[in-house]
């Protein structure tokens, strides 16, 4: 407790220090910086260096140091005026667009004499090149956001544009879209949007509302812009090991703007697949397209309030889906129990609907000059009805519901060398999945595996509340051995998990055909006990960090962070006597030991203070304007676990899971089988009476270590970049290496024979503990490898000019190899052993291309596209447990796809090729109303899953049984845009 004390005062200590700042957050601004010199090349002291917001009016101004370094922090994205004045020297003008997270270079030579000042167009001015950075990061811009096709506007779906990322769930009927980085998993990265961390610490996926959403985490209309870092970020970045997101949104500007849209799909206007077409050929009578219809719609608006004061803005998205989803049960013939089971009641299509709302709106208030204020709040709202369809009934579909609420008052504040930046907000979170037709009994029937009636088995509800306070600071008047620009931060987080695990309450009932052939059922399964679980947890990091060029041409970026957390996993969690008593006395019977390392009275375990993270990067110019530069860095980086996953150790005990075993009608029974009556069916609530009965009380186990730890990983990397004729070009090797992922193993199962084979009598073995079920344990000793050339063409989009249309186009590479140990998912089977350093989620080559061109001379039309191309996972052939004989035995990676053709033939095993057109009318009033046609898979490709990698003398080996993503599909639709 005494610790406990120590740390809320520590907290409390940082939250006065928060408030007590002039009322930013996480990098969502950008920063210029450079030198100002004479003709002949020497420093010109005393210049002001000004920048003016093309869409606010607002100005910042600096002056140069005595070596005409001058620096502008914390300016939000956007295009920019920099005006540069000194005594006796031509005054010198430069439009550049600054995007979000970026550290741009702009020089200036300035003439011996007052030179006329030449008109400029700031707003078309494309992105400048960032060439002084240790990150590997790509900036996605507006354009890019809101002209590149997306099927189901998710902004997350372009952070593939950045090479070494891969999205997860990428289909029209996918219910859990993420996004992950090398060779670690979707819970390692992380997102923020105006600052705001969007962590989800309690469930998957990484991001708060994503895991098992088909739903977007923001609305795609509000994002201005994002930048996606996947090595080496800052210090200022927390809880991610792995790749992050920063995201700044749009905001109201100086002019009056207002935009919607509508996008409308059917299933007309999508293809059939390559197995689809194989049914119908086979059976065109029973054959039927599902249905399917989606409408996106939304609209947006912002401008002044006070002409450069007070801006608003405000955007609504809604995604309404219905798509059918046949259900078709068939019981096989020969068995009465099922004749008498009227299963055609369930048949049919039924509706599978689908319902989003985004919103978002923002105040901006330019108090002054060096003083400004943003308020801003999200709200995501979904309903959808799934998890049903071929043998499962719809009285099995789960309703689900989710809800991400967002708010966010950030407070910007500048005096000569100082900035300062920080941030409130707080964000409730709600996952909650439940029965869509509750009261019913679940009834499963092993035949085609498996049918289902009745009501879908568990509701849970999932909350979490974020309230962060941040203070981030910059001091740039340091001049030791050259410029330094130090910046340093705190954020105090308080958070509360409120969690309802109602799992499996409603008893499953299963009906085997070998077993009294389907007249009673086998077994139920259930779980009950108490389903309640929360804890309240603080999240501390600071950090300290220092941009130091020690010439003109060197920039080294010297950082450390540390965090911590107060209620990571359950400290003052107690081991049961019983437990102990139990697997001391039978510790014979583990194959793996269980020692004091699990067992806690509830004082054996501390939070992790060990979270010291370094991160240290250089970038160096080889040429006089910064064109060519070599980077590089390295870094510790720690996430944090996932809080359900954590829960595991207290819900086997707090809801334990049970099995009862069903004897004909009338029998004795034994053990842990009692024959079985009708009343158990009729009234699930009869089955309490019997499990009163210690021989049914036979809970799994499931410890976790003492001293685990945080996921952590190591960031390396080294590169090159140049930027030329309004290009930008990089290649760099980048290496992460990761530990502490965390798995369970069974402790009480494992292959005694070197076979490793089920089929082989006496190899599998499990050992009873008495008055127990399985044991398992939790270990962190989970590994990635992560190595790869990540090459990167990128041309950013230039608004079109007198006599010739705007273009941008790029392309990345990724040429990878992923490796894992330890671990399998989050309950690995049976032990380590069985884990070894393997090829794991392996993709060698990755492509990715894009473009954007307007056409003025072809109707004026707007042609974009995204091309994405791969080598295909390669897939292990056989499995740990299937090594009896040589045609089975376990290849790690041993299977990769067959390549097919694009452009080059037998190459690529994931193609798809995305493309849209788009055309404006103009109104009389200046308005336009557009209409755009998007052409998802162009050309029909077949990306197949499903390999039969199993037996190598099996003649389908190889042959794939399902299609990984979807067919060609084409999309309308109408946008209307006003200023």
């Amino acid at each position: 407790m005494r610790g406990h004390r120590l740390v809320s005062a520590v907290a409390a200590l940082l939250v006065c220090a928060c408030l007590a700042a002039p009322a930013g957050a996480q990098t969502t601004t950008g920063t210029l910086r450079g030198y100002v010199r004479n003709a002949e090349g020497g420093e010109v002291a005393g210049a002001t260096v000004t920048a003016r917001n093309a869409e606010t009016n607002q100005q910042r101004s600096v002056v140069t140091t005595a070596n005409g370094f001058y620096l502008l922090p914390g300016l939000r994205p956007g295009a920019y005026e920099l005006h540069v004045r000194a005594l006796g020297q031509g005054e010198q003008r430069r439009a550049v667009q600054l995007l979000v997270g970026q550290t741009l270079d702009a020089n200036f030579t300035l003439a011996t004499q007052a030179l006329a000042l030449e008109a400029i167009t700031v707003a078309a001015t494309p992105a400048a090149a960032e060439t002084r950075t240790s990150e590997v990061a790509t900036n996605v811009t507006r354009q890019q956001v809101e002209n590149l096709p997306t099927a189901d506007r998710n902004f997350l779906s372009l952070a593939i544009l950045a090479p070494g990322t891969q999205l997860q769930g990428d289909r029209l009927d996918a219910t859990r879209k993420t996004f992950s980085a090398g060779a670690q998993g979707a819970e390692q990265v992380n997102v923020f949007i105006d600052g705001a961390s969007y962590k989800n610490d309690i469930l998957q996926g990484g991001v708060a509302g994503q895991d098992a959403s088909r739903g977007n985490p923001f609305p795609r209309n509000a994002i201005r812009e994002f930048r996606v870092i996947t090595q080496n970020f800052k210090a200022e970045y927390q809880k991610a090991s792995s790749a992050i997101i920063t995201a700044t949104t749009r905001s109201g500007s100086n002019e009056w703007e207002s935009s919607g849209f509508l996008n409308y799909q059917h299933e007309g206007l999508i293809a059939l697949d390559s197995i689809q077409r194989a049914s119908r050929s086979t059976n065109p009578r029973a054959f039927s397209r599902p249905d399917f219809k989606r409408y996106q719609f939304g609209a947006n608006a912002g401008g002044p309030i006070i002409r450069d004061r007070l801006f608003f803005f405000g955007s609504f998205e809604r995604n309404d889906q219905n798509r059918g989803r046949r259900v078709n049960i068939v019981p096989p013939a020969g068995y009465p129990a099922l004749d008498s089971i009227n299963f055609a009641q369930y048949n049919g299509e039924f509706d599978e609907p689908f319902r989003a709302t985004l919103l978002f709106g923002k105040l901006t208030w330019e108090r002054s000059p060096s003083n400004f204020f943003e308020l801003s709040y999200h709200h995501r709202h979904e309903n959808d009805i799934r998890d049903f369809g071929n043998l499962t009934s719809f009285q099995t579909a789960t309703r689900f519901h989710n809800d991400v609420n967002t708010a966010i008052l950030k407070h910007n504040w500048t005096r000569g060398s100082l900035l300062n930046e920080a941030t409130a907000s707080f964000q409730h979170y709600q996952y909650n999945p439940e029965p869509n037709t509750p009261g019913l009994v679940n009834r499963f029937y092993g035949f085609g595996c498996c049918a289902e009636i009745g009501s879908f088995r568990s509701e849970q509800k999932f909350g979490q509340d974020r309230l962060s306070l941040r203070n981030d600071l910059t001091w740039s008047g340091l001049r030791a051995g050259g410029e330094h620009v130090v910046k340093g931060g705190v954020n105090v987080d308080f958070l509360n998990y409120d969690i309802e695990k109602r799992n499996s309450e409603n008893p499953r009932f299963i009906y085997e055909p070998w077993f009294n052939n389907f007249e009673i059922p086998h077994r139920v399964e259930f779980q009950t006990g108490d389903p309640d679980f929360g804890a309240r947890n603080t999240q501390i990091g600071l950090y300290l960090q220092d941009d130091w060029s020690p010439t003109e041409r060197l920039v080294l970026n010297l950082g450390i962070r540390w965090d911590y957390e107060t209620h990571m996993m359950n400290y003052d969690h107690v081991t049961p006597p019983a437990v102990r008593d139990s697997l001391v006395k039978y510790a014979d019977r583990l194959f793996i030991p269980v020692t004091d390392r699990y067992f806690t009275d509830g004082n054996d375990r501390s939070p992790f203070l060990g979270a010291f993270q370094p991160r240290l990067g250089f970038a160096l110019a080889l040429d006089e304007d910064n064109s060519l530069s070599v980077f590089g860095g390295w870094g510790l980086f720690y996430d944090r676990m996932v809080f359900d996953l954590a829960l595991e150790e207290s819900f086997a005990l707090q809801h334990p899971a049970y099995t009862l075993y069903f004897a004909p009608r009338g029998s004795t029974g034994g053990g842990n089988v009692v024959p079985f009556e009708d009343r158990f069916v009729t009234d699930p609530r009869s089955i309490l009476d019997v499990i009163g009965d210690n021989r049914f009380n036979t809970p799994e186990v499931k410890l976790l270590p003492n001293d685990l730890k945080p996921p952590r990983a190591q960031h390396f990397n080294l590169g090159i970049r140049h930027a030329f004729g309004g290009f930008e070009a990089s290649a760099a090797y980048t290496g992460v290496r990761s530990t502490g992922v965390i798995t369970f193993y069974w402790a009480n199962e494992n292959f005694t024979c070197p076979a490793r084979s089920f089929s082989v009598p006496g190899c599998f073995v499990h050992n009873t503990i008495p008055g127990w079920g399985n044991i398992l344990l939790a270990d962190d000793t989970g590994k990635t490898w992560y190595d790869a050339l990540q090459l990167k063409l990128d041309r950013p989009y230039q608004g079109r000019g007198p006599g010739r249309s705007g273009w941008g186009a790029g392309v990345a590479v990724t040429i990878a190899n992923r490796e894992s140990q330890g671990f399998n998912d989050q309950f690995s089977f049976p032990n380590p052993i069985d884990y070894p350093r393997q090829v794991r989620n392996d993709e060698r080559v990755r492509i990715v291309g894009h473009w954007l061109v307007d056409l003025p001379y072809l109707w004026g039309v707007q042609f974009s596209g995204l091309v994405n191309l791969g080598s295909g996972a390669r897939f292990d052939v056989g499995g740990r447990a299937d090594c009896h004989r040589a045609s089975t035995c376990f290849e790690p990676g041993g299977f990769e796809q067959p390549g097919r053709d694009f452009i080059f033939p037998n190459v690529f095993a994931y193609r798809t090729v995305d493309l849209r057109l788009r055309k404006e009318f103009v109104n009389v009033r200046g308005a336009t109303l557009g209409v755009s046609a998007e052409l998802f898979n162009a050309f029909n490709y077949n990306n197949y899953g499903g390999y039969n990698t199993f037996n190598r003398l099996d003649r389908f080996f190889g042959q794939p049984n399902g299609i990984g993503s979807d067919p060609r599909r084409l999309q309308i639709g109408l946008e209307y845009n006003a200023r």
